[in-house]
C-alpha cells in the first residue's frame, strides 16, 4: 500500500450515492480529485512517486506525492528519486499512474476493488489516442468504473470563467502550464481544436532556470538551491519584465530603481572562531614542553655518541694487539698473517690504526695531536716518494703503489681544503652571530620584527620555487597548482631537450632522413644529454637560509610556531587559494534573476528552445483558424483568457496584453484577463460540467469503448456549452 502521510483519509465516501461522478484533474505538477458539485477537491497531491528503501528492514516502500520530511530519515531516498507519469503533458508511466489512481482512491475513502461511480478526468489538447485509450483500459479493466468521459483542463477553465462573466464565447485561452503552454480558441462557447498551438516551455523550465543560474553564481551554496527552495523563490520574487532590455539595461548600470528591485536571502552563517593569543602560562607551558624535548634528544645523541666511542676504543685495541701480534711475526710469514686479516701489508694495517685513533680523538672532542698535523703537512716528496719517479724506472710492483699514493695524496689534499673552508664558514657564521646578538641587545623588539619579516619573505621564496618546479615556468597568469598538462609540468631544460628531440630530423629538410651522416650531427646528444637540471638537486640556499631563521626564531621567540610544508598564504584547514567565507558571502542576490527565469515564457530560446512564446502563440492560433475574418478576430482578441500556475507571475497580464498588440493590426481591441484562481479553475469547471444532468451523455462506457474501438476514440470530443 502506498505510504503518504501528508494526506488525510476521507471517511464520508460511503455517504456519496453512486450516480455522483469523481472529478480528476490529472496535472503534471498536482493531482486533484474530488466529487462533482462541490466547489473545492477533496485530495490534493504532488504528481509524483517514489520508491525507496527503508533503512531498517531493507523493504521497498512507494511513497506517492510528497514525503514528510519527520519520515525521510527512516527511508534511503539517494538511489530512487521522484518519478512522474507524464512525458511534457502526456501521460505515458501507466505503471507509475495506477500507484498514484490507487492512493487517491484510498484517500478519498473508497475501500472496495472497484469504483462504482462515473469518473471525468482531464488530459491535455489533442492527447494521443494511444493515451487516451490505455487511461480508459486502465480505469475499466482495473477499478472497472460505469463510465468514463474526458476533458480538456485549459476548456473547463475557460467554460467556468464564461459562467462568472470573466470571459465571452468567442476568445482565446492561454494556459502557461507546468511542462507546457497551450493556447485554445474559443467560438460560440466550444474550442476549436484546429487552432490550438502548444510550445514545450512552462513552470518547470522558469524554476529550473532560477535553479541554475543561482547554483552557477554561487557554486558552493549549491547544495542549498534545491528544486523546491527554487520554486519558493520563483513564487516570491519572480516577475515579468514590460521591457526584457530596458530593465535588464536598469541592473547593468547599477541603477537606483534596480537596487530597489533587487531581493537578498540571508543563509545561516556562523563567524569563524578567533583564536585568543596565549598566555603568559601557555607560553611557559610550550617552553618548558621544547626544553623538555631538547633535553632528550640530548640525551638520546650523548647515549649515541658513547655507544659510538666505546665501539672505536674495542676496535682500536684489537687493532693494536693485531700489530703487537705482527711483530712477533716472522718477516717471510706476514702475507700469509695478514691474508687471514683481511689486510693487505703492514702499510695498510698501520693506517687503518691511525685512522681509528683520529676518529676516536674527534668524537671524545680532544684536539689533534701535533704528531698527527706533522705527518699530515709533511713534505709529500717524503710521504709519497714514487710519485715524481718515472714510470720506466720501476717495476710492476712500485707502478701499483704509485697509483696508489697519487690516489692518497690527492684525497689528503682535497680533505684539507675541505676542512679549510669548512673552518672559515665557522668563523664567518661565529662572527655573523656575534653581530645579530648585538643588533638583538640594542634592540630586541626591533630585531625580533625584522627576523619574522625575513623569515616569511624566504619562506614565501621557497615555496615559490616549489610552485614552479612542480608546474613548469608556465603559469599561464596566475598562481594557482594543480590541474596542469605535461608541458606545464616540465621545466625549461626538459622542454629544450623534447624540442631538440623532435626538430632533429626535419632540419634537414623534406627529403631522405640523413640524420647522423655527419658528425656533428651528434652534438645533439651532448645537448640532450647535458645535466641542466642540477640546480634540482644541489642544497638551496634559500632553503638554508630558511632553516636558520627558523632556528634561530625558536630560541628568541616562544610564541614561534613552524608553518608546515605548503601552509604560505593559507589558514589551517583552507584550501590552497581559497579565501575563507565571511557573512556577505551568505547573502544570496537575487537581481536580474527574478525577471530573466520568467521571461524564457516570452522567448524559450534563452534555454536553448527554439519556439515561440506566448504572445506569438496568440496570433499563431488566429491565423490557424479555418473561417476567420477580421471581426471574428476582433472578437478573440477582446476575450483572452489566462490560466494555468505561471499566470501568477507578477506582470504576465501587462506583457501578454502588450506582445499580442505588437502583432495586431493598430487599432485593435486588446482584452486580457486573469482568471478567478489560475490553479483550480480548471478542477472547479469539470465540477460543475460533471454535476450537470447531461453528463453522462458525454461519457461512455465500457461496452462503448470495446465496441467502438480505438478509432471511435480518436474522434471522441464532450461538448462544452452545457456547462
Amino acid at each position: 500500500m502506498p505510504v503518504a502521510s501528508k494526506t488525510r483519509r476521507q471517511t464520508d465516501y460511503k455517504l456519496i450515492p453512486p450516480s455522483v461522478p469523481i472529478v480528476i484533474d490529472n496535472g503534471a505538477s498536482y493531482f486533484r480529485i474530488g466529487w462533482a458539485g462541490e466547489t473545492e477537491p477533496r485530495v490534493v497531491f504532488r504528481n509524483i512517486v517514489q520508491r525507496p528503501r527503508h533503512k531498517a528492514t531493507g523493504e521497498t516502500v512507494t511513497i506517492v506525492g510528497e514525503l514528510d520530511p519527520a519520515m525521510m530519515k527512516f527511508f534511503d531516498c539517494t538511489r530512487s528519486g521522484p518519478r512522474s507519469a507524464f512525458d511534457s503533458n502526456v501521460v505515458y508511466q501507466f505503471e507509475t499512474i495506477e500507484y498514484i489512481l490507487d492512493f487517491a482512491f484510498d484517500r478519498l475513502g473508497a475501500s472496495g476493488s472497484s469504483i462504482d461511480h462515473p469518473i471525468l478526468i482531464t488530459e491535455c489538447v489533442c492527447n494521443p489516442v494511444y493515451s487516451r485509450s490505455k487511461m480508459a483500459e486502465l480505469l475499466f479493466e482495473t477499478y472497472g468504473v460505469p463510465a468514463v468521459a474526458f476533458g480538456v483542463d485549459a476548456a473547463f477553465s475557460y467554460k467556468y470563467n464564461q459562467r462568472h462573466g470573466k470571459c465571452r464565447k468567442d476568445g482565446i485561452v492561454i494556459c502557461p502550464g507546468f511542462t507546457t503552454t497551450h493556447t485554445i480558441p474559443f467560438i460560440d462557447g466550444e474550442p476549436v481544436y484546429k487552432g490550438s498551438c502548444r510550445t514545450n516551455i512552462g513552470g518547470f523550465h522558469v524554476t529550473d532556470y532560477l535553479k541554475q543560474l543561482l547554483s552557477l553564481k554561487y557554486p558552493f551554496h549549491s547544495s542549498r538551491f534545491t528544486w523546491e527552495k527554487a520554486e519558493e523563490l520563483k513564487l516570491e520574487h519572480c516577475y515579468i519584465a514590460l521591457d526584457y532590455i530596458s530593465e535588464a539595461r536598469k541592473f547593468q548600470e547599477e541603477t537606483k530603481e534596480a537596487e530597489e528591485k533587487t531581493r537578498y536571502w540571508q543563509l545561516p552563517w556562523v563567524p569563524p572562531p578567533v583564536e585568543a593569543p596565549p598566555s603568559e602560562e601557555e607560553i611557559a607551558r610550550k617552553a618548558a614542553i621544547r626544553e623538555k624535548q631538547g633535553q632528550r634528544l640530548r640525551e638520546m645523541a650523548e647515549a649515541k655518541r658513547t655507544s659510538k666511542i666505546t665501539e672505536m676504543e674495542n676496535e682500536l685495541h684489537s687493532l693494536h694487539f693485531l700489530v703487537k701480534q705482527l711483530d712477533q711475526v716472522e718477516e717471510d710469514e706476514i702475507p700469509s698473517f695478514l691474508s687471514d686479516t683481511g689486510y693487505a701489508s703492514r702499510q695498510e694495517l698501520e693506517s687503518t690504526v691511525s685512522k681509528v685513533t683520529q676518529a676516536l680523538r674527534k668524537a671524545r672532542g680532544e684536539p689533534k695531536d701535533e704528531a698527527d698535523e706533522f705527518e699530515e703537512n709533511t713534505d709529500s716528496t717524503e710521504k709519497y716518494p714514487l710519485i715524481n719517479v718515472p714510470d720506466n724506472m720501476l717495476t710492476p710492483e712500485q707502478i701499483k703503489e704509485k697509483k696508489k699514493q697519487l690516489f692518497l695524496k690527492t684525497t689528503t689534499e682535497g680533505r684539507l681544503r675541505a676542512r679549510q673552508k669548512r673552518n672559515e664558514e665557522e668563523l664567518e657564521k661565529e662572527r655573523r652571530n656575534q653581530l645579530e646578538e648585538e643588533r638583538r641587545r640594542e634592540n630586541p623588539e626591533f630585531y625580533l620584527e625584522e627576523m619574522r619579516a625575513q623569515y616569511k619573505e624566504v619562506l614565501e621564496r621557497v615555496e615559490q620555487k616549489k610552485r614552479l618546479k612542480t608546474n613548469g615556468s608556465n603559469t599561464n597568469g596566475n598562481q594557482k597548482t594543480g590541474n596542469v598538462g605535461r608541458g606545464e609540468r616540465l621545466s625549461a631544460a626538459k622542454r629544450e631537450r623534447m624540442r631538440l628531440l623532435t626538430t632533429a630530423a626535419f632540419d634537414r629538410g623534406k627529403g631522405e632522413d640523413t640524420f647522423g651522416a655527419k658528425d656533428e650531427d651528434w652534438q645533439l646528444y651532448k645537448l640532450m644529454s647535458k645535466d641542466q637540471d642540477d640546480d634540482d638537486e644541489r642544497p638551496d640556499s634559500d632553503e638554508a637560509e630558511l632553516a636558520r631563521l627558523s632556528s634561530r626564531l625558536q630560541e628568541i621567540d616562544p610564541t614561534f610556531e613552524q608553518k608546515a610544508e605548503g601552509e604560505v598564504g593559507q589558514t589551517s584547514g583552507e584550501a590552497p587559494g581559497v579565501r575563507p567565507l565571511t557573512e556577505e558571502d551568505y547573502k544570496i542576490v537575487i537581481g536580474v534573476e527574478r525577471f530573466r527565469c520568467p521571461e524564457i515564457l516570452f522567448h524559450p530560446n534563452l534555454v536553448g528552445i527554439e519556439q515561440v512564446g506566448l504572445d506569438e502563440m496568440a496570433g499563431a492560433s488566429i491565423r490557424r483558424l479555418p473561417d476567420s475574418d477580421k471581426e471574428l478576430e476582433e472578437r478573440l482578441t477582446s476575450s483572452v483568457l489566462m490560466t494555468g500556475g505561471c499566470s501568477l507571475v507578477p506582470g504576465m497580464k501587462e506583457r501578454l496584453e502588450y506582445g499580442i498588440r505588437m502583432i495586431r493590426p493598430c487599432g485593435s481591441t486588446i482584452n486580457v484577463v486573469q482568471a478567478e484562481d489560475p490553479v483550480l479553475d480548471a478542477w472547479r469547471g469539470a465540477s460543475v460540467f460533471a454535476a450537470e444532468l447531461s453528463f453522462l451523455g458525454n461519457a461512455f462506457t465500457k461496452k462503448d469503448y470495446y465496441e467502438k474501438g480505438e478509432e471511435w476514440l480518436r474522434g471522441y470530443q464532450i461538448r462544452y456549452n452545457t456547462l
